[in-house]
């Protein structure tokens, strides 16, 4: 499995039969190039404009949007109900965690978490191989509390989202409390990774140093 970061809160997740997966996907006007491109599927973890793009050649692609378990004929995906900030949703609205079971890998996307993770939702994501967690702050929780809520999900691999670049056109944190909040830090000279499936030890984070 290959992932592809595109910028902010979106990755393209490609399987080894070529399927293609859409996480959250952004018009241009935030900075980054939008994905025009065909896709198999689409993920929303909500609909705020930076998040649920849909290009004119996806207009009918399959759409996720809901919390609940969800199967398609290359991936398995379990939505769970979280919030955009610390007051149950009441200032920002509700957030989707996602679980996506693809090519072998436990993958779990954030989205706009706005709180730490209480135990029973922590047990609801369990064990993962890669974790997409929003660190930026403002809109999110910011980079301390996304240290804390990446230990306790304790993953194999560690992807940084949603922060402040020189691209970005809103204000967010940039990714360095994260970074100096954890250990095993990797930053990548490419918009690719391909997460290893015989890692063993944990919490390692990659940092795209690239955007497609």
């Amino acid at each position: 499995m290959e992932i592809i970061s595109l910028g902010h809160a979106s990755f393209l997740l490609k399987n080894s039969i070529g399927k293609r997966l859409l996480l959250d996907p952004f018009p241009n006007d935030i900075g980054y190039s939008s994905y025009e491109d065909k896709v198999d599927l689409i993920v929303m973890s909500h609909k705020h404009f930076d998040h649920c793009y849909i290009s004119v050649a996806n207009s009918e692609t399959k759409l996720i949007d809901t919390i609940g378990y969800h199967e398609t004929e290359f991936c398995t995906i379990e939505g769970i109900q979280s919030y955009h900030d610390k007051e149950n949703g009441l200032k920002r609205g509700a957030n989707i965690i996602y679980i996506i079971n693809i090519d072998g890998f436990r993958i779990c996307h954030l989205g706009d978490l706005g709180h730490i993770l209480d135990s029973e939702t922590l047990s609801k994501i369990g064990q993962v191989d890669i974790l997409m967690i929003p660190v930026g702050g403002n809109f999110t929780i910011d980079g301390s509390e996304a240290a804390k809520v990446a230990t306790s999900i304790n993953p194999t691999y560690i992807i940084p989202m949603h922060y402040k670049t020189p691209k970005l056109t809103f204000e967010l944190e940039g990714p360095e409390k994260f970074l100096t909040s954890i250990k095993n830090v990797r930053k990548i000279d490419s918009y690719k990774f391909i997460p290893d499936e015989n890692e063993s030890s944990s919490n390692n984070v990659i940092l795209f140093s690239l955007i497609k």
